[in-house]
């Protein structure tokens, strides 16, 4: 556990004791004020964040060795100019309270917050960087190392930024020091760089200071608008970034053109709160996958009853073809309708045998055809932003991606105008939009995905 290994800061980290026995700590030390609502003794518990990232690594030591050996970069010259890269994860967890206990009072609802070393790598003189390790598992609960758990609700901001702020001190701290930690028996120094993306997005816009997912403002990477993304679904590019959010809050609470409400939001695309912590502009696989799965349960419904040629349809006809859909599922492929889409549900519900069952209830061809070509198109996209290396998995989805959202994008425009008329969700306009472009930059989006944490939820729930 954390608080075992010796190692050290050049420079030291300002406002962190130089101590290395540091085990688990009340998760509100490094922050001043007390908090009054719930005892502050039961209402988180971490490890400092330095201790915790050293522990990781020491568990690495003999992969990080191996990595130098292949390399032939053994020994003695080699203690300088190493890398560590980081995947953050963060995810608030429902309904937490306990069975029959009684113990202290506390939010029935926690938040946990951890990071996975995704790779080392080694500058050797005059050369770029040669990467030594690589995590193989990088959504593996294996690799995922809990450093926060707290007891709040995700959306209660002044808590979370409260408990937040002494690790996102740390994080600040380490980002401008080098960690000198013995590495098969030499002290090696290393560098951190933190990547935050393991977070769905209605984290992403707490954390930079967005508003909430329902927004006419739909992304988290650009400065859409919905009606402007439902228009052109594929055309845009990455702009948004912590430190303009940052500017952008300025400009809202300063006001410096006298401005109205609605000029102003325009101005600063729906930033409205300051950005407590840095996120890497990102989609999350896990989330994204969910999300469509929703949107395509809801145009398999619309389909069924043929709402391409009603208007406003009754509540009770939506039921109705809701539950001739849930049944056809649950009767030929055993797949049981769920109270909230999940990640296994998504998954089967995503395939060809779902959409031929869905084509037995849906009158026309013509209609069945399109629902067809849509499930082909997404099947062939859905590859390139779930693999954890997408050049080596699927190079040809990865190259035809462009082609198939362009299709995709035009069969949602023609045949299913009227659920995308002015109106688009906003996992579908990334998925169209800014794979690619991530891809290029970051060599892949399924690595960087949420899933190692969110499958540790359910660990720690069991504690």
């Amino acid at each position: 556990l954390p608080g075992f290994h010796q190692f050290e800061w050049q420079p030291p980290l300002r406002n962190v004791s130089t101590s290395c026995s540091v085990g688990i700590i009340n998760g509100l030390s490094g922050w001043t004020s007390s908090l009054d609502d719930s005892p502050a003794e039961t209402i988180t518990r971490r490890f400092r964040y330095d201790v915790a990232i050293v522990s990781a690594l020491k568990d690495l030591e003999e992969d990080i060795m191996e990595g130098l050996r292949e390399n032939e970069m053994e020994d003695s010259n080699c203690t300088l100019g190493f890398s560590v890269l980081i995947k953050e994860s963060c995810d608030g967890m429902g309904d937490v309270s306990e069975k029959h206990g009684g113990g202290p009072l506390v939010p029935e609802k926690a938040v946990r917050f951890s990071f996975t070393i995704m790779s080392v790598s080694i500058k050797a003189e005059g050369e770029k960087d040669k990467v030594i390790f690589t995590e193989p598992k990088p959504n593996s609960e294996l690799s995922c190392k809990p450093l926060s758990l707290m007891f709040v609700d995700e959306s209660d901001h002044e808590t979370l930024t409260a408990i937040m702020s002494p690790i996102i001190a740390e994080r600040d701290a380490m980002k401008e020091s080098r960690l000198i930690v013995s590495i098969g028996g030499l002290p090696r120094s290393f560098r951190i760089h933190f990547r935050g993306t393991g977070y769905d997005e209605k984290m992403v816009r707490e954390m930079e200071g967005l508003e909430a997912s329902g927004s006419m403002y739909i992304c988290t990477l650009c400065d859409s608008s919905r009606a402007e993304a439902s228009e052109n679904m594929v055309l845009h590019s990455i702009t948004r970034s912590h430190a303009e959010n940052l500017e952008r809050y300025e400009i809202w609470r300063a006001n410096p053109f006298s401005e109205s409400v609605d000029e102003l939001r325009d101005r600063v695309k729906g930033v409205s709160a300051k950005a407590f912590m840095e996120t890497h502009p990102t989609l999350d696989a896990l989330h994204c996958e969910i999300g469509i799965a929703t949107e395509f349960y809801k145009i398999f419904q619309d389909e069924i009853g043929e709402v391409y040629q009603k208007v406003n349809p009754s509540r009770e006809e939506r039921r109705g073809w809701r539950a001739a859909l849930d049944k056809q599922l649950r009767k030929s492929m055993k797949l049981k309708p769920v109270m909230r889409m999940n990640g296994n549900y998504a998954r089967r519900l995503m395939s060809l045998e779902a959409v031929e069952l869905v084509c037995e209830l849906v009158p026309t061809e013509g209609r069945r055809e399109a629902l067809r070509e849509l499930m082909r198109l997404y099947l062939q996209m859905k590859p390139v932003w779930r693999a954890t290396c997408p050049t080596k998995e699927c190079p040809d989805q990865l190259c035809r991606y462009s082609f198939n959202s362009q299709r995709f994008a035009e069969l949602l425009s023609s045949s299913f105008k009227y659920r995308y008329n002015k109106k688009i969700t906003n996992y579908l306009h990334k998925t169209l939009a800014h794979v690619p472009e991530i891809i290029e930059r970051d060599g892949s989006i399924g690595a960087w995905a949420s899933e190692g944490n969110e499958s540790a939820n359910k660990l720690f729930r069991r504690f």
